[in-house]
């Protein structure tokens, strides 16, 4: 975990409430896709937790939703904007069990940390699947970057008015080698019992420090309880206990 100063080199709408983020910095702690930062931002006590949607050249795309004072204040940044970062944060996604025809499967604001990860992946010969799942047409981001890298892109919308109606578990392909996803958790869950192989499950919870001090985003598992901001947010799906 570092500390480091970025500036916001761009900052602009991608949807009606989702906003992309381009910071330049020291990125050398962020080591593998699925890891988050959080940010500082002034007249706020906590921290907010983003994932990293991307990594290149020293520069640092973060995906966010506007659901609160917090990310609202971020979406108003301007360009040369400095921000306090913790970077490095979390367990990532491990790409050594993937085997060669992963499927990846996003879930709204759960979809950003699979676009780096889709990019490692393939930089690593492998073939990727990808499914996107939204409420509704308006809310589609990321489809023609992931199409960009030469990736199968399946999209299925809730209402039927983009591509395939109905829910990412509804459009699984017949084939793949191992699962990797990230959503809400009701899609979490959905896709832990419907798909025939291991996979690697990102968890979204309301965090308090973001490293782990404070225990106010530990969750229950096969080998005890564990903190989705320390121990996750990437969990094994064999570990993964759900609760009714």
């Amino acid at each position: 975990m570092k500390e480091t100063i970025f500036t916001i080199q761009n900052n602009s709408p991608l949807t009606e409430s989702v906003y992309k983020m381009i910071l330049s910095g020291d990125t050398s702690e962020i080591t593998s896709p699925g890891q988050f930062v959080n940010l500082k931002i002034d007249g706020l006590f906590l921290r907010r937790p983003i994932s990293v949607c991307d990594l290149e050249d020293g520069l640092l795309t973060l995906i966010y939703k506007v659901v609160g004072k917090g990310t609202e204040e971020m979406s108003k940044m301007i360009p040369g904007t400095k921000m306090n970062l913790l970077t490095g944060l979390g367990n990532g996604y491990d790409t050594s069990v993937s085997g060669n025809k992963p499927l990846l499967i996003g879930g709204g604001v759960g979809v950003p940390p699979l676009y780096y990860l889709a990019r490692k992946l393939k930089e690593e010969g492998k073939k990727v699947i990808v499914i996107l799942g939204f409420n509704t047409k308006s809310e589609l981001f990321l489809e023609k970057e992931f199409a960009d890298l030469g990736i199968e892109t399946i999209v299925a919308t809730a209402d039927g008015s983009y591509q395939n109606k109905g829910f990412a578990t509804d459009v699984l392909p017949k084939e793949y080698t191992y699962v990797y996803t990230c959503g809400p958790e009701p899609m979490l869950k959905a896709v832990f019992h419907k798909i025939q192989t291991s996979g690697q499950f990102s968890f979204e919870e309301r965090m308090g420090c973001g490293f782990g001090a404070c225990m106010g985003c530990s969750c229950k598992t096969i080998t005890g309880y564990k903190r989705i901001c320390k121990d996750g947010p990437v969990l094994r799906k064999e570990e993964i206990l759900w609760e009714d």
